[in-house]
């Protein structure tokens, strides 16, 4: 009973220290802190709590929220684990005031560690023997560094019963007790720790006989970097280099710096005693702190790495996932292909498979008419109004067949098929569409991404939808919390129509997850289309709170209520009616006139649970019922007559879209079956540190051809922009002014 009581204190005590630490490190206040911790522990969801409760967070954005849930979550495992260290020294009896002190000082794992591992369990180590052959006194001595005859103090611990034949045996066991006591010095593991971080090198070489295996890894054959300022792709590379057995990886600083930094604080003398603990100290580092400290920085750099590497991950399937929709159009679908020919599949407005065929417009032998005749029916027999056509193998060659029929009034758009075969060959498409093969599922996914990338996308694993850098080095369990973060925010943020959507997007949706929205789906499927948000209820399983965090990001389309189909929550439906009623008119009249709508006096509904924020989200829902944030859908189109990497050439100026960002430049679809990269220095005419502060994923761009390697397949691309001839004049002219003054001055000093 005494240790839970303890156990609860623990807990609450440094709950709250930790609320003051997170408030303090994202610039909040602390109430908004524990506001939020406490609402994620009643099982709120990131994207209900930003949308729904600003009042309660003082409006704190998705981001923010993510953050407090992320650190509170990094610290209540500091938290756990010092409070394991804490019982286990209580119950060996190791437990001092001081040393307790220190443990409750510790603000990261690594000194936390550091303090308790002096006191750790261990298995033989060359010290403990040394301490069972009774050296320990020796070793005391020798560290004092003081003036005494050290052959005749180590000859007294020679013992056939301790097994210490001679006086080198003795000063060795010595010397592995002080390299152990150093090893474990916490202020001197942190200041070598430091030392790693600031001043240490990754040091990478080709493993010997390699060197034609490992090509991919040339720029690391010899190659030394700063831990400090390695980038996060750089050190990805290294890795995977050496888990492939290319390369051989060392982290470390020089090593004088190391030795002279502990030997700082432990030489007190240059005697004979002063050399043995030098000898030590050497030791200690090689063999025991240095592999430790290394293991140690490549956790902090990979961690360093993975962090980077999925943010950038997490930002480009963001922009991938809210690409503009083209809508609900009758679209034609064509995976295209050269030898076994292009599949072609007709769909309705929802995305419902109508037809699908095979057509042959590249093998010749009169098979190119016989597809353009079929293509042409097919148009007519479905009114197709928009052409999605895959960007793999034979893509734009059958894009330019496409564009020869001169089909009237048809968008014809260039889809990016990434990740298209992965869906096709999973459980979700064989349960879609269990009697089609995998060409015929493929071919469906493409053009259910032209009409919504994120209800098609969401089908797939993130990971495969081809953006981002070195995501399958990096903590796939960090990755995969990081994607689900991102494609919930996503969903959330468009909304989901309640009556068509899939039971994938549906289990994205606040409060939701695969269980619940396979529930909807088969209650849906069982009773027809819902009639308002508040049949939900009605859902086998589906509690109050689900409803509560769920409803608000559900839409329900010629709803009798009108708010059914806004990101007005249930909760406020009340709110929204008493504004009707006060304005004597209906919800409907509120939403279709803008009149009444400027009649409305917001800080006349304000209460203790419905601030400002909530009111202003309320009015402009009110004006643009579900309104979806995406971009509107504009048509691309590459250039003509460039459709092979063959076809380019230095200085040609080119549109494109960009397909991939990464923490080393921008990779732009041109067109050519091959994406070419715009290097960081060739993204603008001015520094950038960050290429997404330039550039995001499905962007349309410039790009001008600088390097074109067609052996290797790569293509070096730039979006710098010449200075105009004016400007270039006007800085010609003012360096001409600024060296003609200096001459001047420099003229007057030898007068």
């Amino acid at each position: 009973m005494q240790s839970a009581k303890f156990a609860g204190s623990f807990t609450h005590v440094y709950m709250i220290s930790n609320s003051k630490k997170i408030a303090n490190e994202l610039s909040l206040s602390e109430k908004q802190v524990l506001t939020t911790i406490a609402l994620l522990k009643e099982g709120a969801t990131v994207p209900f709590i930003s949308r729904y409760r600003k009042e309660m967070t003082g409006s704190l954005d998705e981001v923010q929220v993510a953050a407090i849930r992320d650190r509170e979550k990094q610290l209540d495992e500091l938290d756990k684990r010092r409070e394991a260290i804490l019982k286990a020294l209580s119950d060996s009896g190791k437990l001092s005031p001081e040393l307790e002190q220190k443990i409750n000082d510790a603000e990261t794992l690594s000194v936390l560690e550091d303090i308790y591992l002096p006191f750790r369990p261990k298995r033989k180590t060359r010290a403990s023997v040394a301490l069972e052959k009774g050296l320990l006194p020796l070793a005391e001595q020798i560290l004092l560094q003081t003036d005494f005859d050290i052959e005749t103090e180590a000859a007294r611990y020679i013992s056939d019963e301790k097994n210490v034949k001679s006086t080198a045996e003795a000063l060795a066991g010595a010397r592995d007790i002080i390299a152990e006591k150093v090893n474990e010095d916490a202020e001197i593991r942190n200041t070598i720790r430091t030392l790693f971080l600031e001043r240490g090198n990754f040091i990478s070489k080709v493993i010997a006989g390699k060197e034609q295996e490992g090509q991919k890894y040339k720029d690391y054959f010899e190659w030394t970097e700063a831990v400090k300022t390695a980038p996060s792709h750089r050190v990805l590379a290294m890795r995977r280099g050496e888990k492939e057995l290319i390369l051989s990886l060392d982290i470390t600083p020089e090593e004088d710096d190391a030795l002279s930094l502990i030997e700082r604080d432990y030489i007190k003398s240059s005697n004979a005693a002063a050399t043995q603990v030098k000898l030590a100290i050497a030791d200690g580092y090689k063999r025991l702190l240095k592999p430790s400290m290394e293991t140690e920085v490549r956790l902090i750099t990979r961690k360093k790495a993975d962090e980077e590497a999925i943010k950038v991950f997490a930002e480009n399937a963001r922009e991938l996932l809210l690409a503009a929709p083209l809508g609900q159009k009758r679209t034609m679908a064509i995976d295209p292909g050269f030898r076994t020919g292009c599949k072609v599949v007709c769909l309705d407005e929802q995305g419902k498979l109508l037809e699908y065929t095979a057509v042959f417009p590249h093998t010749g032998q009169g098979k190119s008419a016989e597809a353009a005749k079929t293509i042409r029916h097919l148009v007519s027999r479905h009114d197709i109004q928009a052409i999605a056509i895959g960007n793999g193998t034979a893509g734009r060659e059958t894009e330019l067949f496409v564009q020869q029929l001169q089909l009237p009034n048809i968008v014809q758009v260039m889809v990016n098929e990434s990740g298209a075969s992965i869906y096709s060959a999973s459980e979700v498409a064989r349960e879609e569409f269990p009697d089609q093969d995998v060409t015929v599922r493929g071919a469906v996914s493409i053009g259910r991404r032209l009409m919504d990338p994120l209800a098609e996308l969401v089908k797939i694993d993130p990971k495969s939808i081809g953006v981002g850098q070195y995501q399958h080095d990096v903590d796939q369990g960090k990755l995969q919390d990081s994607l689900d973060d991102t494609v919930m925010s996503c969903v959330n943020a468009v909304g989901v129509e309640l009556n068509t959507a899939s039971k994938e997007i549906l289990s994205y949706i606040s409060g939701l997850g695969p269980t619940l929205a396979k529930s909807i789906v088969e209650y849906r499927n069982a009773h027809g289309a819902f009639k308002s948000r508040t049949e939900l209820k009605s859902v086998p399983r589906l509690g109050a709170k689900a409803f509560e965090q769920s409803a608000g990001f559900l839409r329900i389309s010629n709803a009798e209520n009108p708010l059914d189909a806004s990101s007005v929550h249930p909760e406020r439906y009340s709110l929204v009616n008493q504004i009707a009623k006060d304005l004597d008119c209906s919800v409907k009249d509120l939403i279709k006139d803008e009149k009444l709508r400027k009649q409305i006096k917001a800080e006349k509904y304000i209460s203790e649970e419905v601030g400002l924020p909530t009111m202003n989200d309320i009015l402009q829902e009110l004006a643009k019922p579900g309104r979806d944030p995406r971009d509107q859908f504009e048509a691309f189109a590459f250039t003509e007559g460039v459709t092979e990497i063959s076809d380019l050439r230095v200085g040609m100026k080119l549109p494109g879209i960009v397909t991939n960002v990464t923490n080393f430049g921008a990779f732009v679809d041109i067109g050519v079956h091959q994406d070419g990269l715009v290097h960081l220095s060739q993204l603008s005419n001015h520094y950038v540190s960050n290429p997404n502060e330039v550039v995001k994923v499905q962007q349309r761009v410039e790009v001008t051809v600088a390097e074109v390697d067609v052996a290797r397949k790569r293509i070096s691309l730039s979006m710098k922009t010449e200075t105009p001839p004016p400007a270039r004049k006007q800085k010609a002219r003012e360096a001409e002014g600024d060296f003609a003054s200096k001459l001047a001055a420099l003229k007057g000093k030898f007068k």
